[in-house]
């Protein structure tokens, strides 16, 4: 290959771009991100960053001396508008079009807006209102943070209560805010920890004198300039300065409409990472990878390798399907998991207690330990999710032997 572009100056897509050249490719590199920001850490933007603990130059990716050694050639702050999979060309919203024999898709994700909502007045899901906030990129930690760091405690509606939710919430609080959480569901993190598990966890937020709502969804957001207040579906009006809205993620894949990819919740791939065309891969937020996608920091550092390995072959060489693990920091307590939660598995602690706010509990399946949560215990978890990994590739090896 002659020419490779990066779509995505993203975390993955800085893995990605490392793989190229540390497995031999010595050919153009194009790197294309819709900020002009080169590849920062996402985590800390809801955490440290937020609460003025990290300075923004700490969250730089790479260094001069490493995207030197990368010899890419940076495409910042232009947005990828379509894919020609026949001429191979990216067409961006500058005008210009790029040409190359492989790509890598490492879009990532946008943060979803509240649906059927409207602001009183304003337009739908409040965005004409200030104080309304989604936290994705570094220029909305910028904003948000702006607003939290006034020396003035505010009321902080945050609509959601998954991880960025929560931190978010975290981070509110340290900075000495009235926060008031709302999630649909039950119970935040009902679907990835079960109700035992997640129950424990949104005890946290009352016990750092955060309302937790639940049950209840937002039907609109109230204000004239700005935001004044949450409308609930019960009919509810909380009272707001600032409003946060953490309810997942959308793949970024909308400029891929009209090419021949497949795209159904992210970009179909096989387990390596590989396309419905074997001069295309994806990685990180944006790959749908063997039917599902997933939205973590180790996902997006895993992944690239092997979709390299596979883009410059040509085919599919390696399978990448790293065990899910995801972490968060809520209110002073590191949360870990790793692995699957089904339905059908049973949980129980097995050192520590909820009691003490420490523990580490298994999550099993017919007897097999299938997943692994830790409220601060990260050696003996990290010890199990070691052993967890060394089983999925024990699996993985059995089942492909089996298929021969």
């Amino acid at each position: 290959m002659r020419t490779v572009a990066v779509v995505g100056a993203s975390l993955a897509g800085l893995y990605a771009a490392r793989a190229l050249r540390a497995q031999g490719y010595d050919g153009r590199l194009v790197i294309i991100g819709d900020e002009i920001h080169r590849p920062y850490d996402r985590p800390p933007l809801s955490k440290e960053f937020l609460t003025g603990a990290m300075a923004e130059d700490q969250l730089a990716l790479s260094d001069a001396e490493e995207e030197s050694e990368l010899d890419a050639e940076w495409l910042l702050g232009v947005r990828a508008q379509g894919l020609d999979t026949r001429g191979r060309t990216i067409r961006l919203d500058s005008g210009r079009t790029v040409s190359a024999d492989g790509v890598v898709i490492a879009t990532g994700a946008t943060p979803r807006r509240l649906p059927g909502t409207a602001a009183t007045p304003g337009t739908a899901g409040g965005a004409a209102l200030r104080g309304v906030h989604t936290l994705r990129t570094l220029d909305d930690a910028r904003a948000l943070r702006a607003e939290l760091t006034t020396g003035q405690p505010v009321q902080v509606v945050v609509v959601g209560g998954g991880f960025i939710g929560s931190e978010v919430a975290s981070s509110c609080v340290a900075l000495g805010h009235h926060v008031t959480v709302v999630e649909a569901a039950p119970l935040p993190l009902l679907p990835q920890l079960g109700d035992a598990m997640a129950t424990i966890c949104a005890a946290l937020h009352a016990d750092h004198g955060v309302e937790l709502v639940t049950g209840t969804g937002v039907t609109a957001l109230r204000g004239t300039d700005a935001v004044t207040g949450v409308l609930l579906d019960d009919g509810r009006l909380l009272p707001a300065d600032v409003v946060v809205v953490g309810i997942g993620a959308v793949p970024g894949t909308r400029w891929l409409e009209g090419s021949a990819l497949a795209v159904r919740d992210g970009v179909l791939c096989d387990d390596g990472g590989v396309t419905t065309l074997p001069q295309v891969v994806a990685v990180g937020d944006v790959a749908r990878v063997g039917g599902s996608r997933a939205e973590h920091w180790t996902n997006a550092t895993e992944q690239p390798a092997a979709a390299v390995r596979n883009l410059l072959a040509g085919r599919t060489v390696e399978s990448a399907r790293p065990l899910p693990y995801f972490w968060s920091d809520q209110y002073g307590v590191r949360i870990q998991f790793a692995g699957r939660r089904l339905p059908c598995c049973t949980v129980r602690i097995t050192e520590g207690s909820a009691d003490e706010g420490s523990f580490l509990a298994v999550y099993e399946r017919e007897g097999i330990t299938v997943g692994a949560l830790a409220l601060n215990r990260p050696r003996p978890f990290m010890h199990l999710r070691r052993q967890l990994a060394r089983g999925r590739r024990t699996r993985a090896a059995a089942a492909a032997a089996a298929a021969v």
